[in-house]
């Protein structure tokens, strides 16, 4: 049974992908994400129905376009199997219920965030504020959830990044996160409530760091280039989502001792 839900959710979350993948291509250029239908970024060839099959027509064409043979980027497919991956073990980790469906729609955005941060260094507001306007509507229609908790989760998402900002610049004299990363985590607060938000603070910085060690060390000087903090931030609450609750009383006895009674 759960095999079966996990390859019905997977396919689901292969259509998906697709679908982020225009997203990523075109919100940061302001170009219609529904029209035109999808076509070759070299020669601008409308791509047919039978050839848009996520990841199977990539395959078939062996990454390149049927017309022009420009080569296609595997990060298409990349897009659209991680989508189906996370879609599959959301349903595995969350289970058949309203929170699922919120929880799909946020791992969809933070795929989408991650990727047009990764690329240009912005997490767009037409993604973010809607994110956050549907997570605290979300906590209201929802019965699983709680509203107090999803407005807990916005402020002090949004307002810790943002201290943490003005300190930065206050010490620094330069601007050290960008109001897209504040606006990313007050909406996975809205989703997720506020307990997980110092999970993941801690994580994604933790990650960040890693990363930054690791470039650093390849490229044998000072780190130069500047690291988007966005995919950090969204690996981190992907992370809470699917193993939450085993991580729940051990950072909420560290951070939020109060809590427990």
């Amino acid at each position: 049974m759960s095999e079966t839900l996990f390859f019905e959710f997977f396919i689901l979350g292969l259509l998906f992908g697709s679908f982020a993948n225009v997203v990523i291509y075109r919100l940061p250029s302001g170009d219609n994400i529904a029209l035109p239908r999808s076509r070759c970024p070299s020669c601008k060839s409308p791509i047919p129905w039978y050839l848009n099959i996520p990841v199977m027509s990539w395959l078939l064409l062996k990454g390149k376009c049927s017309r022009c043979k420009t080569k296609i980027s595997s990060r298409y497919p990349i897009v659209e199997i991680l989508t189906g991956l996370l879609f599959g073990v959301a349903i595995l980790k969350v289970g058949p219920s309203y929170f699922l469906i919120e929880i799909l729609v946020l791992l969809l955005g933070l795929i989408i965030v991650s990727f047009i941060d990764y690329d240009h260094y912005i997490i767009p507001d037409k993604i973010s504020y809607p994110g956050m306007i549907i997570g605290l509507l979300g906590a209201i229609l929802n019965p699983e959830r709680e509203f107090l908790d999803a407005l807990l989760g916005l402020l002090m998402g949004g307002g810790f990044l943002w201290a943490i900002a003005v300190i930065y610049y206050k010490v620094k004299k330069e601007e050290g996160m960008g109001g897209g990363d504040i606006k990313l985590l007050a909406w996975i607060g809205t989703v997720l409530g506020w307990k997980p938000i110092a999970f993941i603070i801690l994580v994604s910085s933790l990650l960040g760091s890693i990363v930054g060690l690791f470039l650093i060390y390849k490229n044998k000087d000072s780190l130069k280039k500047v690291i988007p903090f966005g995919p950090f931030i969204a690996a981190a609450a992907v992370l809470y989502v699917f193993f939450g609750k085993e991580l729940t009383a051990w950072y909420l006895e560290i951070f939020f001792p109060w809590s427990q009674f």
